[in-house]
């Protein structure tokens, strides 16, 4: 089926103070979306962030950003009283986006969790217990993280007490006795956030929406995954880096990019069958309807950099075991789902090789097309819409990477812009829409679209610069659902006349 879809991360919703939520304006996004016939939403991870706000550089793998918790939908489930909400820091004007107000919410609300649990029905605790059990081999282990980064004031876990960054027994048995409500805390959290987004996914399901998630392929060094596999990763036994992930020199970086996150040792992960790479997977799988997996690249050969080196010129590619780890995990879906192809999407941007090219091939699965990217004045560019090859792409104006159409319109050389223009056939009035045209009309199962491009925002509403550590992941929608409908209207209008 083709599709047209929206680019919208749940923090940009407008709704509760800081950032958005699970809740009910999320609902209402999802409606707006299929009242006029788009069917794809795609969004950044769900983890939580770093210090920074990015979600691309989590303490967890597997649990869900707390942020997004909405304490209207806690009270409407019986879980909290309406009063409790008034409890709540709730400053003046607080409409955008605000870091620490987003966490002193959560945490605000993961105290009011704990403090009316004793007091829910029978059912709902029976259910609760069912959910951690269930969830304890990721679950256990991000509840200590948790808690012990709280007690340590966010210090590095290789800086924690050797018995505690160790993980020796005898620690682990008295933070769970002395810590048990916080443990407790950290899980009633992280149980309903699940059923708060289970909510979101089985309403966008029955409206014809599609969820497209993302999923970043390394984690971060000070995160709950690395601390509690560590031989899994390529650290010291006292939590150095030996080695760490980055990419190489290029046009656009004389030293490389050194992201500064370990990379795996890959022959434990054969040796464990790669458990925990499925249990990850299949997890993300469990909240998503499609997985966009960043940095697709490295599962066919990764740039590996000596862990104390501060750029990444010295690194050497080697290998990774996609072929084998994508087999198993598509043996494995298919005892669960049958014989359907893998719900998987290839961030395949960059330069890529043609053996990274046969592994996104020989799984069938669909890459990804920038038009950004396109208008270098060659000819066989591959983010040429004439260029596409067959249709299992999904085609996109920018993504949160990218700056919004019109600042790239107003920084793009007159050389370029004239190329912009050939193609369209027209002279660009409005950059985003006519680029966003030309996904529409293009070979591509999927045209993607990011909220910003559809509303004509200059680069004030950019969500990403790489390279750069402040002002991102802020930007957030205001004046409500209705100040979009017109917008969508006009998506879905255009996505009909192409037949999506």
């Amino acid at each position: 089926m083709r599709r047209a879809g929206v680019l919208l991360h749940p923090t940009a919703l407008p709704g509760p103070p800081g950032c958005g939520s699970f809740g009910a304006v999320a609902h209402g996004w999802i409606d707006a979306l299929a009242d006029q016939g788009i069917k794809a939403w795609q969004l950044l991870p769900l983890a939580p962030t770093d210090g920074l706000g990015s979600p691309y550089s989590s303490p967890s793998g597997f649990a869900l950003n707390p942020w997004l918790l909405d304490g209207d939908q806690l009270v409407a489930d019986g879980l909290l009283q309406a009063s409790d909400l008034e409890t709540l820091p709730h400053p003046p004007g607080a409409d955008g986006f605000d870091l620490t107000l987003a966490a002193a919410r959560a945490q605000a609300l993961a105290g009011l969790l704990l403090q009316r649990q004793p007091h829910w029905p029978e059912a709902v605790q029976r259910a609760f217990e069912l959910w951690r059990h269930r969830q304890a081999d990721w679950l256990v282990d991000h509840c200590r993280f948790t808690v012990l980064r709280q007690q340590r004031f966010g210090e590095p876990w290789w800086q924690w007490p050797a018995p505690l960054a160790r993980r020796h027994q005898g620690a682990l048995r008295q933070l769970d006795r002395q810590q048990a409500p916080a443990l407790l805390q950290e899980a009633l959290l992280q149980w309903q956030l699940q059923q708060q987004w289970q909510t979101l996914l089985d309403h966008a399901r029955r409206r014809g929406v599609q969820v497209i998630g993302d999923l970043p392929f390394y984690v971060a060094h000070d995160s709950a995954d690395v601390w509690s596999h560590r031989r899994l990763f390529s650290t010291t036994a006292g939590g150095r880096l030996r080695q760490q992930s980055g990419v190489p020199p290029d046009y656009f970086s004389a030293t490389g990019q050194l992201w500064g996150t370990p990379v795996y040792r890959w022959p434990l992960h054969r040796f464990t069958r790669f458990r925990w790479w499925l249990r990850r997977l299949q997890r993300q799988l469990e909240l998503f309807d499609l997985l966009r997996l960043d940095h697709f690249r490295a599962l066919e050969a990764a740039w590996c950099v000596p862990g104390g080196d501060s750029t990444a010129e010295h690194g050497v590619w080697r290998p990774s075991p996609g072929w084998s780890l994508l087999r198993k995990l598509r043996r494995r879906l298919a005892r669960a789902r049958g014989s359907e192809p893998l719900p998987l999407i290839a961030e395949d941007l960059g330069v890529i090789t043609p053996a990274v090219e046969r592994l996104r091939d020989g799984f069938a699965l669909p890459g990804m097309k920038i038009l950004q990217f396109a208008f270098d004045g060659n000819a066989d560019n591959p983010y040429l819409p004439d260029n596409f090859q067959g249709s299992h792409w999904l085609v996109y104006t920018g993504t949160h990477d990218n700056a919004t159409c019109i600042g790239w319109w107003q920084g793009l050389p007159e050389e370029q812009r004239q190329q912009v223009q050939a193609c369209i056939g027209a002279p660009v009035q409005a950059p985003g829409w006519q680029l966003l045209e030309l996904a529409l009309r293009s070979r591509a199962d999927w045209a993607v679209v990011p909220l910003q491009d559809l509303l004509e925002l200059g680069d004030e509403a950019r969500f990403n610069t790489p390279g750069t550590s402040q002002g991102n992941w802020s930007w957030r929608l205001r004046g409500g659902l209705d100040s979009i409908r017109g917008p969508l209207q006009g998506l879905g209008e255009l996505a009909r006349r192409h037949g999506r």
